[in-house]
């Protein structure tokens, strides 16, 4: 069940850091210069994606918002651009979009017991900006800016979504030199094989 490689030391959160995040401008840019200057990619595009179920600081509010994935080595490397002004965790760290068009916004670790995880960050006094369950799939983003200058997502890791992954990173290995940057574009991105 792991899809990104080895298990963490052992911090407050028991899980695998797999995922660095990224808020950006325009996600055909972003993937491309990463691709161009680091061989990532290549990247699944969710374009307007919905959740099943949301909440944003005890708010329903869902804002749209678009991602890619793709890897670079053994690290997922996700884009996200928001596409209105409703109150996020995208806008809590930068109102006014994301300076020179990019910047970090989150870390990711896959949890098994993603219950377990979510009490254990939320008993050492982390407060959840967001909670979703979308594609079968639970996550939630701890404010952790004063730790990581940014938020800490962490990540169920129901059967599916660790094949889509693995899928997604076995398309990384297989990049070639006229690899799309680009593979494909869903409203939800696990249903792309690249």
């Amino acid at each position: 069940m792991n899809p990104a490689g080895a298990r963490g030391s052992g911090g407050i959160v028991r899980g695998t850091y797999f995922q660095d995040a990224y808020l950006v401008d325009d996600l055909d840019r972003a993937t491309s210069q990463w691709s161009t200057l680091l061989g990532a990619g290549p990247f699944v595009v969710a374009e307007h994606h919905r959740c099943d179920v949301f909440d944003y600081r005890g708010s329903p509010t869902e804002a749209d918002v678009s991602y890619a994935f793709g890897y670079l080595d053994d690290v997922m490397v996700q884009f996200i651009v928001q596409h209105d002004d409703r109150p996020s965790i995208y806008r809590d760290l930068y109102p006014d979009g994301p300076p020179n068009g990019i910047a970090f916004h989150h870390v990711g670790v896959l949890v098994d017991d993603f219950e377990a995880e979510f009490l254990r960050l939320v008993e050492a006094g982390f407060v959840c900006a967001t909670r979703l369950y979308a594609d079968g799939v639970d996550a939630a983003y701890f404010d952790t800016r004063d730790l990581t200058g940014g938020f800490t997502e962490i990540h169920g890791t129901p059967p599916h979504i660790v094949e889509a992954f693995a899928g997604w990173r076995r398309a990384h290995a297989d990049r070639g030199p006229d690899t799309p940057a680009i593979s494909g574009r869903s409203s939800r991105a696990r249903d792309v094989n690249p």
